[in-house]
């Protein structure tokens, strides 16, 4: 199938999705190609999926009760406050309004981007597919599992975080990173959940560099943030 037919079709797709979800605040799945970016998920049965499987018991047979806690409470915080352990207690919301802002729309970036995919796949939880898994972590009936939605969100605001703050990058991804895994400590979402949301969240922050509002509202809020944080203008 060519291109321009795929993304009529994708277009046809999401058009459930479009009337029923939040509105993209920056860049739609439409500009994003988000369909195109993220691909099938292992098929059920196939040997892609018995292997997300395995690891996921066992990660359940090895996870500690304090992994356990730190994943419910990352379940509970999709908000650029993940990242306050980086940071300080500098990091609030009344010391950067104007960072919260951004975090806050590149937010709904995320979820809408990420959800066009969702809705596309379908994919059953493993727990779903596998009842002998034991999540640690609330769960949903939904079959919406690919690719995962909080390490979407965690993986964006992130890759925001580290144009802001450049020289923290190693520190913000590695906890975009853990945060994406707690999902899997969780035991609500496969490897290849976590795997597809990190190409999308790379997708989407490539179109967002692109849109002149995002420019213009990042700029604003890296100038407040390396200001809180006593950073030079320029690092």
């Amino acid at each position: 199938m060519q291109k321009s037919a795929l993304l009529v079709s994708v277009a046809l797709v999401l058009t459930p999705v479009s009337a029923l979800a939040r509105e993209a605040a920056f860049v739609t799945p439409e500009q994003s190609e988000a369909i195109l970016i993220v691909p099938p998920p292992p098929a059920d049965g196939s040997e892609a999926h018995q292997a997300d499987l395995a690891r996921l018991h066992e990660i359940e047979r090895t996870r500690t009760p304090q992994q356990e806690e730190a994943a419910r409470a990352d379940a509970g915080n999709q908000t650029i406050f993940m990242f306050k352990p980086l940071f300080g207690d500098v990091f609030s919301e009344a010391n950067l309004p104007l960072t919260v802002a951004l975090a806050r729309r590149v937010f709904e970036d995320a979820k809408v981007n990420v959800g066009a995919a969702k809705h596309l796949y379908n994919r059953k939880r493993p727990y779903a597919a596998d009842p002998t898994l034991h999540p640690a972590c609330p769960t949903t009936p939904k079959d919406d599992s690919y690719p995962s939605g909080h390490s979407m969100v965690g993986w964006l605001l992130g890759l925001t975080l580290v144009e802001m703050v450049p020289e923290r990058r190693d520190d913000i991804l590695a906890r975009a990173a853990g945060f994406a895994f707690a999902r899997n400590i969780c035991g609500v979402h496969y490897p290849s959940d976590i795997e597809a949301a990190r190409a999308l969240a790379y997708a989407v922050h490539g179109a967002l560099a692109q849109n002149p509002s995002y420019k213009t509202e990042l700029a604003a809020a890296r100038a407040e943030l390396r200001k809180a944080l006593n950073l030079p203008e320029t690092p």
